[in-house]
Formats: C-alpha cells, sequence, structure tokens
C-alpha cells in the first residue's frame, strides 16, 4: 500500500504540472478571463464532484457542512487565503525571477502547510524528527532547483535577463515570495481543520474530498473578485461574449481544470492508501509540492526552457530532482 500511495500522489502531481498545457491553447481571452472560467472547473465543478463521490447514500454535502460549523468556516477560510498565495504567487516571480521567486515561495509553501497544519489543530505530536527531516531534505532539494535556475539565469545575455525580471525588486520581492508561501500553505492548514468533516463510511481514500471542496470554494471567491475587478478594470468582460471562441477554449479551461484539481483528488486517494504510515501522513502536503515541483522541471526540460545551459547547471538541477524525489519516502526511512 505504501508504494501505491506515494505513486497515487505522484500521478496527481504529474496532472497538476500538466495543467498549464491546455492553457496555453486557449485563444482569444484575457489572462483574468481565462483563469475564471477555468477556475469554475478546478475550484468548484470537479471538487463538487469528487466530495458527491464521498458522499455515502442518504447523507448530504449540506447537512455534513452544517452539522459542523465551526470546523467548515474555519476550512473555507484558509480556502480564501489561499487564494491570496496563489495571486501572489506570479508576483514573486516577476519581482525576483523564476529560480529565486518560485523556490522561496513553493519553500515556504511546502514547510509551513506541513508543519503549521498539526501545530494549529493540536496533533503537534505528529510532527516527529522524521516529519521534520523529510521537510528539511525537501527544503534542500527545492533549494538546489533555485540554484540552477540561478545559474540559469546568469548565463543569460544582459538583454534577456532585462526581459525575464524587468521589474526586479529584492526587498519588495522577498516580502511577496513569503507572503505567496504563507498563504497557499493555507490550503494544507484548511484540510487539517477540516479533518471532522467525513463520514465513517465513507471509505478512507474518499475521506478528504469534502474538506477539499470547502478549501477550493474559498480560493474561487478570492480568485473570482480578482478576475472580475481586473475583467472591469481591463475592459475585458466583452471575452465572455465572444461565442466563436467558446467551443475550442471551454474544452481546454475544463482540462486544464481537471488536471489541476487531480492534485488533491490524487492527495486525497494516496493518504487513504497510508493509513498505516501516520508519518506520511503527516508528511503528505511535503511529499505533494515536492512533487510539483519536480515535474514541474520535467515539463520545463520537455518544453526546451533548459535548452542551451552548461553542462554544470544540469546536473545541479538533476541533483535537485534526485533531492526531492528522496524527500517523498525518506520520512518512512528513518
Amino acid at each position: 500500500m505504501l508504494v501505491v500511495g506515494l505513486l497515487v500522489i505522484a500521478l496527481g502531481a504529474f496532472c497538476q504540472s500538466s495543467s498549464y498545457v491546455p492553457i496555453n491553447k486557449i485563444k482569444g481571452w484575457s489572462w483574468e478571463s481565462y483563469w475564471l472560467v477555468q477556475g469554475l472547473f478546478a475550484w468548484l465543478l470537479f471538487p463538487l464532484v469528487g466530495a458527491l463521490i464521498a458522499t455515502p447514500a442518504g447523507e448530504s454535502l449540506w447537512g455534513l457542512y452544517a452539522s459542523n460549523p465551526q470546523a467548515s468556516l474555519l476550512t473555507m477560510l484558509m480556502g480564501v487565503l489561499w487564494g491570496i498565495g496563489g495571486l501572489t504567487f506570479g508576483l514573486s516571480m516577476r519581482y525576483l525571477g523564476i529560480a529565486l521567486g518560485q523556490s522561496l515561495a513553493l519553500g515556504t509553501c511546502a514547510a509551513l502547510g506541513a508543519i503549521l497544519g498539526p501545530l494549529l489543530t493540536g496533533h503537534a505530536s505528529d510532527l516527529t524528527t522524521a516529519v521534520i527531516i523529510g521537510v528539511l531534505v525537501t527544503l534542500v532539494g527545492i533549494a538546489i532547483i533555485g540554484v540552477a535556475g540561478g545559474m540559469k539565469s546568469a548565463a543569460m545575455p544582459e538583454e534577456e535577463k532585462r526581459k525575464a525580471v524587468k521589474d526586479f525588486n529584492f526587498g519588495k520581492g522577498i516580502a511577496v515570495a513569503l507572503l505567496a508561501g504563507v498563504m497557499s500553505a493555507c490550503f494544507n492548514l484548511g484540510l487539517n481543520f477540516g479533518n471532522s468533516l467525513r463520514w465513517e463510511a465513507t471509505p478512507d481514500i474518499f475521506a478528504g474530498l469534502p474538506a477539499t471542496l470547502l478549501v477550493t470554494i474559498g480560493g474561487f471567491v478570492t480568485n473570482a473578485v480578482y478576475c472580475l475587478y481586473q475583467n472591469g478594470k481591463n475592459h475585458t468582460f466583452a471575452d465572455y461574449g465572444r461565442g466563436s471562441l467558446w467551443a475550442g477554449n471551454i474544452v481546454f479551461c475544463a482540462l486544464a481544470g481537471l488536471l489541476w484539481y487531480s492534485q488533491f483528488f490524487g492527495l486525497s486517494l494516496g493518504k487513504g492508501f497510508l493509513t498505516q504510515y501516520p508519518t506520511l501522513i503527516t508528511f503528505s502536503w511535503c511529499i505533494l509540492m515536492a512533487l510539483n515541483v519536480v515535474f514541474s522541471n520535467f515539463w520545463g526540460i520537455m518544453l526546451h526552457e533548459w535548452k542551451g545551459v552548461s553542462k554544470r547547471t544540469v546536473v545541479v538541477l538533476v541533483v535537485g530532482i534526485v533531492v526531492l524525489i528522496v524527500s517523498t519516502f525518506l520520512p518512512q526511512l528513518l
């Protein structure tokens, strides 16, 4: 079951890392328009389907949430905060570049998500030495990949550097990256606060899906408000009326949403297979974040984003990926 659980989480991470491929196929819509439409699928429709799969016959999601109002409210609130993290994540790369910005944001998200969840929900005893070591090794892997990204950037011509990070601002970038990481970590906090939002009759592999729905609803609210504001500011509401584009764009938005949601559907299924391994259950958020980084860089290689870099840079990148892969099962070996 250990290998199956890790493979299921890995499959979800791979799907998430692939979600930007169909997004690149969307034509004629502004960012805010296609982001909102894919969000309908990623944060509302597919999570609702997942939660309904977890609902036993004769039960209702509304009844579950209504019977646990405090847990439901906290779970959704964490989703709202997670939504802020998603919106500020891009800014961290704008001010620091992809390598440093992504490393700081994802590193903060991975570490705080894994550690604060048990601390804030009264399960500090779950933070064993093995979990802490696993978190630290994950951070090391992300940092090594960040170094590889920095080496790649340093080798770029000065003109390309300015294009890549034209708004570079170290102080502002550090602040935004840390904010993005802290807010993004709130997704796992929401899952922890929502641990009670389940039925005894629901199989373990589906047990976390009702809480996932509340987190993504909260995130949808944040993103929808921002996207609609940008529609008004940029006069892009007309995007939604361009009927000739809907047929193709809706398919790619739905596919992107399904791939994105797969990471958390896979996380719930994977944790269901890891019930005999409490250390990995606690560490599962870090596993997902580590594998997201691994597969994101896999796509970067496949799409030739690392083409032309030195062999030394490639070696550093591969070392970072290997460290992250090792980190996913290291706590169980300690």
